[in-house]
């Protein structure tokens, strides 16, 4: 879930918790638009959590064993970027 769906579920909770005043005997309202805030919420950090991961540089090593004859033979690292 990206952050737009999260901000969208939070505000749309908030206008049912705070600004629909409508008694439903079936429906609590203002009791879905708690849920709904705290799903938005957990959306957004989700989100947030994913596009840093995203953004963060991940890299590849790899090790090479050389025998040119020397003892002992020599490594060699070879590091990449992955993006």
């Amino acid at each position: 879930m990206k952050i737009g769906p999260g901000i969208a579920l939070l505000v749309i909770g908030a206008i049912l918790a705070f600004a629909v005043d409508v008694d439903l005997e079936a429906v609590d309202l203002q009791l879905i638009g708690y849920i709904l805030m705290g799903a938005g919420v957990i959306g957004i950090i989700i989100g947030l959590i994913w596009m840093q991961s995203a953004r963060a540089p991940r890299r590849s090593t790899t090790r090479r064993v050389v025998d040119d004859g020397s003892r002992p033979p020599r490594e060699e690292y070879t590091e990449r970027d992955l993006h």
